[in-house]
Formats: structure tokens, C-alpha cells, sequence
């Protein structure tokens, strides 16, 4: 589905955000709510809104690498090397904080999640909130999913209003977000590139700009978004089922409401199971993700079975995500 705001919407976005506002906007990954995010007060109602933990830090959205350095005090040399790969696109990257980033987007921590995003709309957006106006400097949104915390992410404007509804002041429609989840994000604060979250950009491809390993998280790492054990959650419960294991499982379940999910086409003469075929391709799975869980969500079954997909590096953001929601 195309977008179907104007220059105009995008202006009066641009100048909600300045007033303290917060406004749903696509990006190619998921839609985001976004907040001046050198306005404590501001993105105290992204908080507010999503019922998100304090501690939690966002990504700030910036509109060119002139304005990383407003957000980030020390930007490496592998930090260039990997925006000139991948900005504007689905990668975050976590540096050391300038001075006056405030403690609400951090999280209190001494790094910045920073990216440029890949969506024309979302570009359009960051370039017109940008600039000064009534003695004031306005440079990056802070935007972490336009949902309740914990739940699945929106891919459409109309999931950002079903889960915010009248918390919003504005939502721009650019049509469904052709990645479908999150950004991978990279920690880049402590002189070595570790993933702290995978996404559509494998650690195979960052290690090819790089030309070094990126490492797995350790227990001094920076906290990051969508971390936690249980995330991007229906609100029926979800249980991940290896392939050669879904018949037995629909049998055991066979007086219960169920749907499944799954990359094959539903067997014949299965009866009140309420099949979804998804995507046999990674991208094409990632895309559709959200929204047939959502799908699957609203027809209230007393569970939801998604085949487990391929245990490969390629899929690694996608079974992260499914991990996390049946860890809920």
C-alpha cells in the first residue's frame, strides 16, 4: 500500500514534534513513535504511552551523518565504514553520548543509539523537524516502536492507531514497512563491533565492511532495545514447533482453538485449525511477520503454532523475534 500523506501532513508532523508532540511515522523497518529527543518532556510521553520501562533506552533518528555528532562524542572510524554501507537503512549503531544527550533516551547510560532510516517518508520527516526555530536546535526524533511495550510491533499506520489511538497527535501513512522488523544494532562504544540485536543486516555482512568478527553480546554490554527475554508478544500465547513436530502437536491440541503459522501448505482434511502460510523466503517471511501475527492474534484462539524456520544465520533476526514472543 503506497503512502497517502502529503507534504503538508509531513509538515504539521514536523511541528508537532517541535511543540512537544508525539507522532507515528513509517520506517522500512516498523513504525515508530516519535518525540523531540532533546526534549525530556517529550519523550517522557513516549514512556507514558507505551507503559515502557524508564531504563529503556530509544533510538534517536537523525537525517545525515553532519548531525551524528550533536548525538555522539567519539564516532569511530568503523562507524563511518558501516553508514556508508548501510545508512539510510535498518541498522542502529551505539556510540558514546555527546554532552546534554539527555538521561531518558540513554537510559541512563553513557551510549546513543543512533540510525538514519531507509524510509522516504521518515526522511522526508527528519529533515523537516530539523534546523533552528525559536532559539532552539531540533536534530534527532526519538522513536522506538509505535506500540505498547512488549507487544508486536506495527507495520502499518493502522497498528500504530490500534494500539495508541489518542495518545497520538499525528500518524503519517507510508504504506506497510517493507522490512518488517527491527533494526540490527550494533555496539561500536567500546572499540569493537558487538550485536546487540540482530536484524535484516546479518553480522556476516557488517564483518564484510569491517573486515573483523562482530562479537556476541557480554554482560558488560550496553543495554538495547527489544533485548528482553519476552518481546514483540501476541496476546495469545505462542509456541514455536519444530516442522516434523506439528502433527503430533495439532493432535495433541486437537480440542483446543488453534492457528499456526507455517512456511508449508496446510495438510489435507485438517479440521478447526486455522492455517496461515507464510513466506518460504527470509525477506519475505520478515515483511509479513507482524501483521499475520496480529491476524492470528484476532481470532482469539487459545493458542498460536509457528513452525520453527530454518536455524540459520540468514534467519537470525526473524527467530529472534519469534524466541522472544513465545518467551511470553
Amino acid at each position: 500500500m503506497p503512502s497517502t500523506s502529503t507534504p503538508a501532513d509531513i509538515g504539521r508532523a514536523a511541528t508537532i514534534l517541535r511543540a512537544g508532540g508525539l507522532v507515528a511515522f513509517p520506517t522500512e523497518t516498523v513504525y515508530g513513535l516519535g518525540a523531540d529527543a532533546s526534549n525530556p518532556a517529550a519523550v517522557a510521553k513516549i514512556f507514558s504511552a507505551k507503559g515502557r520501562p524508564q531504563s529503556h533506552p530509544l533510538i534517536v533518528h537523525v537525517a545525515n551523518m553532519d548531525l551524528l555528532a550533536l548525538w555522539a562524542e567519539r564516532i569511530p572510524p568503523a562507524a563511518h565504514k558501516l553508514a556508508e554501507a548501510f545508512w539510510p537503512g535498518p541498522l542502529t549503531l551505539v556510540l558514546q553520548r555527546a554532552a546534554g544527550v539527555p538521561d531518558c533516551v540513554t537510559g541512563g547510560q553513557d551510549s546513543v543509539g543512533l540510525r538514519i532510516p531507509g524510509h522516504p517518508l521518515a526522511l522526508e520527516l527528519l529533515r523537516a523537524f530539523a534546523g533552528e526555530a525559536d532559539g532552539r536546535r531540533y536534530s534527532g526524533i526519538a522513536a522506538p516502536s509505535a506500540n505498547k511495550f512488549g507487544r508486536i510491533s506495527p507495520t502499518t499506520a493502522g497498528h500504530a492507531r490500534a494500539e495508541l489511538g489518542d495518545a497520538l497527535d499525528a500518524v503519517l501513512d507510508g504504506g506497510e514497512c517493507e522490512v518488517g522488523i527491527e533494526s540490527t544494532i550494533i555496539d561500536l562504544s567500546r572499540g569493537r563491533a558487538v550485536l546487540l540485536r540482530p536484524g535484516q543486516i546479518t553480522p556476516a555482512r557488517i564483518a564484510a565492511v569491517l573486515g573483523v568478527e562482530v562479537e556476541a553480546p557480554d554482560a558488560a554490554a550496553p543495554r538495547a532495545p527489544g533485548a528482553l527475554e519476552a518481546h514483540y508478544a501476541p496476546r495469545t500465547p505462542l509456541q514455536l514447533v519444530a516442522a516434523a513436530e506439528l502433527p503430533a502437536k495439532l493432535s495433541e491440541l486437537r480440542r483446543r482453538k488453534v492457528a499456526v503459522l507455517a512456511r508449508a501448505e496446510a495438510p489435507s482434511g485438517l479440521k478447526d485449525v486455522y492455517w496461515q502460510e507464510a513466506q518460504r523466503a527470509v525477506a519475505g517471511y520478515a515483511h509479513e511477520l507482524y501483521a499475520s501475527l496480529r491476524r492470528l492474534d484476532d481470532l482469539a484462539c487459545d493458542v498460536i503454532l509457528v513452525e520453527a524456520p530454518p536455524d540459520v544465520p540468514g534467519w537470525q533476526g526473524v527467530n529472534d523475534r519469534l524466541k522472544r514472543a513465545a518467551s511470553s
